[in-house]
């Protein structure tokens, strides 16, 4: 299979249509059984194995610079790790929920059950930085719940998306899973549209136009943003355990993930020493980036361009810059650059305002860990956050004394590689959940229901209308604080 050129954009008409089609096809068939939801799985397992190498290749181009291996393993692999084990776990999730009657219902032969029933059809918004794993992943937790889904995939990277819908429509019904392509007017049509839920994987700006879309239509929504990722430094901390994390997490997809570390928080007597084995590690992992086919591209030049003018931005405010490999010039034939390190930039630097997502690094002194928890609380909740340090105690104070999507404790990265755990933000980083049963339950609706018994006894003891002499003292003698 070769890779295909870019295939024709949807028109909304066509977006509006396909979505209708889709609900009342949702509606036509009834319930969805368990075999169902893992054949539809299965398909999409099927279409990975068989497309993955033409899907890796229009990665490659679209980012002019990834290595397929790399593809392979965070967007195929990843996929697929989550799309098996909702496969594999969805029957157990799907089980009704036996619940408490309350009293006296639960002597009369009363039952309580919560149902989990799918929504209908679920829209997902993927991003260019996983341009597979951000539409595919949170995919499995929707078929696992019984839903159909519509994939809008990035439009920074169109030959992927367009072997993307070539592979769907290959296996799949557009009534069941259907992919759309088209620039940032059908996002906008998309986000418009009145899906029964709505996911939307990009930039905290971009989410708030989502957001005022789907309100439109009162559609439910999972938002997985980003933030600037903190990481904190403890006195404690093994520095080059640290700094070889740190390295491997930046070199990941250039910087371009959306857990990334941003800010590094290192104790002040430690700076130095944490910027040798920074460079170390890094230089060890990236010895040179002219040529280097490890070294992946920034997307596209207006993200480089982005990227470079917040370093640039520092270095006109007085902040010291460093870059790993120290290489004599950067790579002008390709959009491959090293990692520069920005080293206690002043807070107003655009640097620390936005999210970097890209091959640079924020490094700030501290003399007391609360001052580094201060300055994290003065910006928006991230994503992530990381701690690295052996103090149990310590480890208790920084969980205890900051909030974000989810933590990696000595390492970074590695909490959202955890299928039996949820995945998401919170505030500004993003929310709802995917990953694992959490996911399951994000995209089904939880129906209560309750199954009355025989017998109701209120008429004969006085609790409906006409209400005798004795309802209100006994109502009154039932108010108390036990």
């Amino acid at each position: 299979m070769s890779t295909p050129h870019t295939s024709t954009q949807t028109a909304p008409e066509q977006l509006s249509s396909l979505l209708a089609a889709q609900k009342k096809a949702f509606i036509d068939a009834g319930p969805v059984s368990a075999e169902q939801r893992r054949e539809r799985i299965q398909r999409v397992i099927d279409l990975l194995v068989r497309y993955q190498q033409p899907l890796i290749e229009a990665i490659d181009l679209d980012f002019g610079g990834r290595p397929q291996g790399f593809s392979l393993m965070n967007d195929v692999l990843g996929s697929l790790a989550s799309l098996k084990y909702a496969r594999d776990h969805l029957e157990h999730w799907m089980a009704d929920e036996p619940r408490e009657v309350f009293a006296p219902y639960d002597q009369l032969g009363a039952k309580a059950w919560v149902m989990h029933q799918p929504k209908g059809t679920v829209g997902i918004i993927g991003t260019w930085n996983a341009p597979l794993f951000t539409v595919l992943s949170p995919l499995a937790c929707v078929l696992a719940a019984g839903n159909r889904a519509i994939l809008k995939p990035s439009e920074v990277v169109p030959l992927t998306s367009s072997v993307l819908a070539q592979a769907f429509a290959e296996l799949f019904d557009p009534l069941e899973v259907a992919v759309v392509t088209g620039d940032a007017q059908l996002a906008q049509a998309f986000t418009a549209q009145p899906f029964d839920h709505l996911v939307f994987t990009g930039s905290t700006a971009v989410a708030r136009s989502v957001m005022r879309n789907a309100a439109e239509n009162l559609v439910p929504l999972t938002l997985e943003l980003g933030g600037k990722s903190p990481v904190i430094i403890s006195r404690t901390a093994d520095l080059a355990k640290a700094a070889f994390s740190i390295a491997v997490a930046k070199t990941n997809n250039g910087g371009q993930i959306c857990i990334t570390p941003d800010v590094v928080y290192v104790p002040s007597e430690q700076l130095e020493d944490f910027v040798g084995a920074l460079d170390m590690a890094y230089s060890d992992l990236i010895p040179r980036v002219e040529g280097n086919p490890d070294v992946i591209a920034v997307v596209n030049a207006r993200h480089l361009q982005r990227v470079e003018g917040y370093v640039q931005d520092a270095r006109e405010r007085g902040a010291r810059i460093v870059s790993f490999p120290h290489a004599l010039k950067a790579d002008a034939q390709s959009r491959r650059r090293p990692l520069q390190v920005v080293i206690d930039p002043p807070r107003d630097s655009q640097i620390l305002r936005e999210e970097i997502f890209g091959p640079a690094l924020v490094v700030l002194p501290y003399q007391q860990l609360d001052q580094a928890l201060a300055d994290i609380h003065a910006r928006e909740r991230p994503l992530a956050l990381y701690y690295f340090g052996q103090s149990e105690e310590e480890q208790r104070h920084v969980l205890g004394h900051t909030l974000s999507g989810g933590v990696t404790i000595n390492d970074v990265l590695m909490h959202a590689a955890l299928h039996d755990a949820p995945f998401g933000g919170v505030g500004a980083s993003g929310m709802g959940h995917y990953h694992g049963r959490e996911g399951f339950l994000e995209f089904s609706h939880m129906r209560t229901v309750f199954k009355a018994p025989a017998h109701d006894p209120r008429r004969e003891w006085g609790l409906l209308p006409p209400y005798g002499e004795h309802f209100l003292p006994t109502m009154q003698s039932m108010v108390t604080p036990d």
